[in-house]
């Protein structure tokens, strides 16, 4: 794979995730927003599934060791509660002010890195995390 795959795969999944966020928004004028995201959850759910069970070969899940495994669960308990939170907030506040906090998970983000993985915060990360501050209460405001 190129040095700018992984370039090209996180600008769609953006792309995407802005779909996502604009349709949520159009689909929770009188929807429950946890019905809304088990409906959302049992979709992507079956188009993973299916997206994984025909283009991967299926040695690959029972090769998935204890550890990979856990953290996996608790990647998606995260993620299922990050959905659950975001459809909250977007059904009670506008669509780019909901996006604009969710996305201050990249400050999240650099700090846990560097704790949890340690990832290094240099000057370089940590100035473009104050920008990306900035950016979001401009944007927010």
């Amino acid at each position: 794979m190129s040095d700018i795959a992984w370039l090209v795969y996180a600008l769609l999944d953006a792309l995407f995730a802005a779909l996502a966020t604009i349709f949520a928004k159009m689909g929770l004028s009188r929807v429950d927003p946890v019905v809304a995201t088990g409906l959302r959850s049992i979709v992507m759910m079956v188009f993973t599934v299916s997206v994984m069970l025909l283009i991967r070969d299926k040695a690959l899940i029972t090769s998935l060791t204890t550890r990979e495994t856990l953290f996996i669960i608790l990647s998606g308990v995260a993620g299922a509660l990050s959905w659950l939170l975001y459809f909250v907030a977007l059904q009670y506040g506008k669509a780019v002010n909901v996006a604009v906090v969710d996305r201050s998970s990249i400050l999240f983000i650099i700090v846990l890195a560097a704790l949890v993985l340690g990832e290094e915060i240099t000057v370089k990360k940590a100035v473009a995390a104050g920008l990306v501050l900035v950016a979001l209460v401009l944007i927010s405001t």
